[in-house]
């Protein structure tokens, strides 16, 4: 069935926008967003050609797509090498109090159906709340597409009276991985100051504060007590780096 004139216009006009915009970000050098506009932008105008019944306007419209996709190109040769030598870096900036930014946000991008090992270390998964992030995370990394095995936790032991309640909250959670046939190493170290989290994959992500950034909830029933996306967080940035060789802990 033949799209109407008002939905190609629709699409035209929605193509023109995400172009705009990858060629902003093109410019700015932000490759990793430009390239997936240019996609998102391209996959738009290839429905336009097909809905279009002008000769004109088609031979138009392929010289466009053609150009951008000419560009979406390089930059991904570009980003794969940036990758290959180790060289990539972005950087995400979460100002105080600002939202959307839950672990599935932050991480789905770099997470596929290739991750299976995951490196964890920060030395503050000690108190209840910090636990419970530890163990959002896990669930994201045992989601579709991810096929994970392993996961390596370095963390540091509670000197206090929280001791016990640390090392018997994090056992429980080892326990509740092996029967979803994931198994979690932990190891402490008195001496670790570091928060970084790595993917066998190649990608390695360092957080100012660590899986720590989320503010104390309001209350029991407010909004961002479940859904992290909502939940307020603390100012702290994130580092994102590439390295084919993934080094272990």
């Amino acid at each position: 069935m033949a799209k109407s004139g008002l939905g190609l216009d629709l699409e035209s006009a929605a193509a023109v926008t995400v172009l705009k915009r990858a060629v902003q970000l093109d410019s700015e050098s932000r490759y990793q967003q430009a390239l997936i506009c240019y996609q998102e932008g391209i996959d738009l105008l290839l429905q336009v050609l097909k809905g279009t019944k002008d000769d004109a306007k088609k031979c138009n419209l392929r010289k466009k797509i053609s150009g951008y996709m000419d560009r979406a190109e390089n930059i991904k040769k570009y980003l794969d090498q940036e990758k290959e030598d180790g060289k990539y870096h972005k950087q995400i900036k979460i100002e105080e109090n600002a939202t959307g930014f839950s672990y599935e946000s932050l991480f789905q991008e770099y997470l596929n159906e290739t991750v299976t090992e995951v490196w964890i270390e920060d030395p503050y998964i000690r108190h209840t709340h910090q636990l419970y992030n530890f163990l959002r995370f896990c669930e994201l990394l045992i989601k579709r597409p991810c096929k994970v095995k392993t996961i390596h936790l370095l963390t540091s032991l509670d000197e206090g009276f929280r001791k016990q309640q640390q090392i018997s909250g994090l056992e429980e959670i080892k326990e509740s991985l092996g029967n979803h046939g994931v198994l979690l190493e932990l190891e402490y170290s008195s001496s670790i100051h570091d928060r970084e989290i790595r993917f066998n994959n190649g990608w390695m992500i360092k957080i100012g504060r660590g899986l720590d950034y989320f503010k104390k909830p309001q209350g029991h029933f407010s909004l961002g007590y479940c859904d992290f996306d909502l939940r307020p967080c603390h100012e702290t940035t994130v580092d994102i780096f590439h390295n084919k060789h993934t080094k272990k802990i």
